[in-house]
């Protein structure tokens, strides 16, 4: 049987249905069924249903009044307790759990398994699940309700009216998740790129590419001893190469200093000695000095001694002339 409802504003069968809930035992005796059957279609027919004055839908109310009558109690009871009894797991899949639902209330009532009404019923179980995600998120700290909503796709709307939140807060977390999302999907990437490297090497490169500690055990697929191991090798090798880099620069450093004056031959310190004193005509400022000195590869030793005891260069000449 299917119901007609050109005009009314929902399905008849749950207003039929919602109506039937509303009623005493007085209202379902045999004196009374036939008045009362005249009201409910009279409620309906003024909430916009078609019923008085249509056969079909008239006796569409006639037969769920016969079958209230005959079970002892609504239909929405039974409907009611089967959605009540819906868990989170249950509802993971939204359809499956509706033919559940349909099927508990279906072996007393089975009218509701006539097609039209599966998904009305889809419906029930649809808020019966957000009801319970909205449960649980909110045993959840900090954001993590919200997120955990989010990740069941629950419109932002709801989120917000669910939880009470504001939608800066929401948007919030939604750009936080955005971000997260995207990092994963570069350490995918990375880690894709590795190909075939060992889990050592493919942890270095992580570690190298900043990637968080906990991302790296999660997407890697390594434990906290290996990451604890390549943190520690990769420590060995920085030591190593700030040596190598410090004695590099020590190496740059004294050569670009020149010769100690022990080192300066005679006849180099002369042309030195000569190179400086047409400095110190131009200019008795340090930093100019020590600048026309560098331009003019004069080694440093000397310098020093250009800037801070000038007259020893006398000395020096003399020592170098023998």
């Amino acid at each position: 049987m299917t119901a007609q409802n050109a005009t009314g504003s929902g399905p008849l069968w749950l207003s039929i249905e919602g109506k039937i809930e509303e009623l005493g035992s007085q209202d379902l005796s045999g004196g009374s069924l036939e008045d009362t059957i005249r009201k409910i279609a009279g409620e309906l027919d003024e909430a916009g249903h078609n019923v008085s004055n249509h056969g079909g839908n008239l006796l569409h109310l006639r037969t769920a009044m016969g079958a209230r009558v005959g079970v002892g109690h609504p239909m929405m009871e039974d409907l009611k307790s089967a959605l009540a009894a819906l868990t989170l797991e249950d509802v993971l899949n939204v359809p499956a759990a509706t033919g559940g639902v349909l099927d508990t209330v279906g072996a007393t009532w089975p009218q509701i398994l006539e097609a039209d009404r599966r998904p009305d019923v889809q419906g029930f179980v649809e808020l019966a699940r957000l009801d319970l995600l909205t449960a649980e998120a909110k045993g959840m700290d900090g954001d993590k309700g919200t997120r955990y909503l989010l990740a069941a796709e629950v419109d932002g709307a709801v989120i917000i009216e669910r939880l009470g939140l504001s939608q800066d807060e929401l948007d919030r977390v939604v750009a936080a998740v955005a971000a997260e999302t995207a990092e994963r999907d570069r350490v995918a990437g990375l880690l894709e790129e590795a190909g075939d490297a060992t889990d050592e090497e493919k942890v270095k490169l992580l570690l190298n590419k900043e990637v968080a500690e906990d991302l790296i055990l999660e997407l890697a697929g390594v434990d906290a001893s290996m990451l604890t191991a390549a943190q520690k090798a990769m420590e060995k090798e920085l030591k190593e190469k700030q040596r190598l880099a410090e004695e590099a620069a020590a190496k740059k450093a004294a050569e670009a200093a020149g010769p100690s004056l022990d080192d300066i031959p005679d006849d180099e310190m002369l042309e030195y000695i000569e190179s400086i004193r047409e400095i110190l005509e131009f200019s008795d400022v340090e930093k100019e000095i020590r600048t026309m000195c560098e331009q003019s590869s004069i080694p440093n030793a000397l310098v020093d001694i250009a800037v801070s005891e000038p007259d020893k260069l006398d000395e020096l000449e003399a020592k170098a002339e023998g």
